[in-house]
């Protein structure tokens, strides 16, 4: 009943893409077709696992137990899994999302759940964290691939956090002020915060969320301004 993202014409022009799969986003008719899509355009496809809150979309923060939140990760790589195999692709990264991924920036127990649900699954499949997070950490300890993920379209706090979308300014919507924030990272190493302050960071992957109003525009424009910069984009 209703379109949330410009999948289709994002899908030329980005590397990889994180696909929701049920719980917070999403339905087996919607994950067909863009897997379909990204097989068709050789893009990278990644699990975009989030709690089950579909009314909240994901971004409100759940409280499960260990268990329960295993088997919730292991449910949404096994139903993107299958749509894989039908379109002729595979699994190429794992990604928390919303709420789940920022409780796993600083939360043990959440980054432990989300790292045992990668081993049981798809034990040689990377996953995106943040540069400094606990998600990050806990893969590394237990032999996962990591990949430093960096947010073109997000505001940052000074522990290198990203900045509640609650607070003015968290989200960032004008295409050339996330394509400057994106080339200062990726080419210098840092970023200012929502604050003001200066942060140290460094990624070898650039988040533009679907449901930001203008992502395409911003991607084009981060892209243009990233090969500008002599950064050459590739997919992992």
């Amino acid at each position: 009943m209703y379109k949330l993202g410009a999948d289709e014409e994002a899908m030329r022009w980005i590397t990889s893409a994180n696909i929701a799969c049920g719980f917070h986003a999403g339905d087996p008719d919607i994950m067909d077709r863009t897997v379909g899509l990204a097989a068709e355009h050789g893009v990278c496809i990644g699990v975009h696992m989030g709690y089950p809150d579909l009314a909240g979309f994901g971004r409100r923060a759940m409280r499960l137990s260990l268990e329960e939140l295993t088997n919730c990760c292991i449910y949404q790589i096994g139903a993107l899994e299958a749509f894989c195999r039908k379109h002729g692709t595979a699994i190429r990264h794992v990604k928390p999302h919303g709420s789940m991924s920022n409780m796993a920036d600083t939360d043990d127990a959440v980054a432990e759940a989300i790292v045992e649900a990668v081993i049981l699954t798809t034990p040689r499949t990377a996953l995106l964290a943040r540069p400094g997070s606990k998600l990050g950490k806990v893969a590394i300890e237990r032999g996962l691939p990591v990949i430093s993920e960096l947010y073109a379209d997000r505001a940052y706090c000074a522990d290198g956090t990203l900045a509640p979308r609650s607070l003015p300014g968290a989200v960032l919507h004008d295409p050339e002020e996330a394509a400057q924030q994106a080339v200062r990272m990726i080419v210098e190493g840092w970023t200012k915060t929502l604050g003001g302050q200066r942060l140290n960071i460094h990624g070898d992957s650039l988040c533009v969320h679907g449901d930001t109003k203008g992502a395409l525009d911003l991607i084009l424009r981060i892209r243009a301004g990233l090969e500008k910069a002599g950064i050459r984009i590739e997919r992992r």
